[in-house]
């Protein structure tokens, strides 16, 4: 196929039978990406219908949609680095509850730890620490109960995974004690460390805050983080 064909250029007219199909003149641009760079006064005789039913030509078209995917890409980068922004604020939150947990010498302390980061720098509306122990521990700002007694809630430690969503009537009454009917959302995570020592129950008052399609990354690493100072902690003799 000679370019003066699809040039225009002034030699003797194809025969019929020598005519081209539309996929063939595609084929043959598509294979030869530098044809309109030597026919270039095509462009200006080229036009594309638009969307609107006005006609532009392939010039002013492919400046349209150059500057079309230009926004794309500058709207995409725009939301890359509000990503980025947003992971480094909560990077620094969760490096600031991990110090916190690492210098706490109590379970007390742990408890204030917990509370004062996931209800202050990650928006929880509530907080509870919950551990079992068989023994009567000397704690102020956490429960201390026997497994026998957490039966409500077995199905969230059988788990041993983070659980996003609403809870039962009765698993939210058993955790959240008082402030039951305001929470309407919540995230449970088990605290394990070899055994199941306890669980971290986290309550929003928004019932979209919490809910059972979210990933679990965070919270599964906050439960690794204090099931390990947890059970530090419960080795000391003064725990």
């Amino acid at each position: 196929m000679s370019k003066e064909v699809l040039a225009g250029s002034k030699s003797k007219p194809v025969a019929q039978s020598q005519s081209l199909s539309a996929t063939q003149v595609a084929e043959y641009l598509s294979n030869h990406p530098d044809f309109f760079s030597e026919h270039a006064w095509l462009l200006e005789k080229l036009y594309v219908p638009h969307q609107r039913g006005t006609a532009v030509s392939l010039v002013e078209r492919q400046t349209s949609l150059l500057r079309e995917r230009n926004q794309k890409l500058h709207g995409h980068l725009s939301e890359l680095i509000d990503i980025a922004r947003h992971n480094d604020i909560q990077f620094d939150k969760t490096k600031r509850m991990v110090l916190a947990l690492l210098e706490a010498q109590t379970l007390d302390d742990v408890a204030i730890a917990i509370e004062e980061s996931l209800c202050q720098d990650f928006y929880g509306d509530d907080a509870r620490l919950l551990l079992f122990s068989e023994k009567p521990l000397n704690v102020n700002s956490l429960r201390m109960l026997s497994k026998a007694d957490c039966s409500i809630v077995q199905p969230l430690i059988e788990t041993s995974l983070p659980s996003c969503g609403r809870l039962s009537e009765a698993m939210n009454r058993f955790l959240f004690q008082e402030n039951a009917p305001r929470v309407l959302s919540a995230a449970v995570v088990p605290l394990v460390k070899g055994d199941t020592l306890g669980l971290l129950a986290i309550g929003s008052f928004d019932a979209e805050y919490f809910q059972s399609s979210q990933g679990t990354l965070f919270l599964s690493y906050v439960g690794e983080v204090l099931s390990r100072v947890v059970a530090h902690i419960l080795q000391q003799p003064q725990a």
